[in-house]
């Protein structure tokens, strides 16, 4: 079945559903970063701030889930041109860039 709606669009109908908080903001970063494309990345607060105007509350669990979905290769974590390690230690801010590998 062909996806309606352009890259990401099933992971945006989740994000903005009902359901769990933590699915939600999976999806989130999922249609975020199908929809910013290879060239581009999004940051985890776009995700949390996509689903909350408290927005900042949920930034730690957007981080996490970011590092399972980059350990699950369905996302790529940067640092600059850096490509982080999502078992890693790790500070500061990142970006999330779609899944495969890496350009660089």
């Amino acid at each position: 079945m062909r996806e309606r709606g352009g890259p990401g669009a099933a992971h945006s109908r989740a994000a903005l559903g009902a359901g769990p908080l933590a699915d939600r903001l999976r999806a989130a970063i999922l249609a975020l970063a199908a929809a910013r494309g290879e060239g581009s990345s999004t940051c985890p607060s776009d995700a949390a701030r996509a689903l909350a105007d408290d927005w900042r509350p949920l930034l730690p669990q957007a981080r996490e889930l970011a590092r399972e979905l980059a350990r699950a290769g369905e996302v790529r974590l940067t640092q600059g041109d850096r490509l982080l390690d999502p078992d890693g230690e790790w500070a500061g801010p990142i970006r999330i860039r779609p899944g495969g590998p890496a350009n660089g």
